[in-house]
């Protein structure tokens, strides 16, 4: 094969490669890469769209509160109030709650509420254990709004642990102390028997002067 022949040869096989590389890529980009999204709960209805939305349990089985987190957004020109978070499928009590103060919680125009997380607003539920679901689990979320409605979302019981414990409840609840050791006596009972013998010893005592005076008093205006 003479040297021209074999630089084109040469050359063909390198155009055939660089276009299979680059088909590759261009498959990788579009089908694969693309078609990636984050694993979490969103939904839109009218100006309301939500994000993020799931509910954090305590750790390892613990008992105590869990909270309901998302991203709430209002694309519209009027603020919203949420009124209400509910899960339908459980005996769940959600207490919303403002980041300051007490009052609704509201979505501004054109703005965004954040559910769970330091500093934000949040939505509690005291017996999480009991009532949130299991970790694992999907779980159907109300959120309900004075102006769109309700807005219906799918998320996920999720430990606070990793990713979740910057928005998962604060702390598990202290267990409550007695004020008084148990077996101990009320510091009350001996100190009112106490004081009440003290009062009745000078109220007695004050009588029997007082008697004893009226006599002397008497029998010095005898003489």
């Amino acid at each position: 094969m003479s040297c021209s022949l074999r630089r084109g040869a040469l050359a063909a096989s390198a155009l055939v490669f660089s276009l299979l590389s680059l088909t590759a890529c261009a498959a990788g980009n579009s089908a694969a890469t693309n078609g990636i999204r984050p694993d979490n709960a969103e939904t839109s209805v009218g100006d309301i769209k939500i994000q993020n939305a799931n509910v954090i349990t305590q750790p390892d089985d613990a008992e105590g509160p869990a909270v309901v987190t998302a991203k709430i957004f209002n694309n519209g020109n009027r603020a919203q109030t949420l009124e209400s978070v509910t899960l339908p499928r459980t005996s769940a009590e959600v207490k919303l709650a403002p980041a300051k103060g007490s009052g609704p919680l509201t979505v501004p125009a054109h703005g965004t509420l954040i559910l769970g997380g330091k500093g934000n607003a949040s939505a509690v539920i005291e017996n999480g254990r009991g009532e949130a679901g299991r970790d694992g689990d999907a779980q159907r979320i109300v959120f309900a709004f004075n102006r769109t409605g309700e807005v219906r979302i799918t998320g996920f019981v999720q430990p606070n642990r990793g990713y979740f414990t910057e928005f998962g409840p604060s702390s598990e609840p202290s267990p409550s102390v007695s004020t008084l050791p148990t077996g101990s006596a009320s510091p009350s009972a001996s100190e009112s028997a106490s004081g009440e013998a003290t009062s009745t010893a000078g109220a007695a005592g004050s009588g029997a002067g007082t008697d004893g005076a009226s006599a002397t008093a008497g029998e010095h205006a005898g003489h």
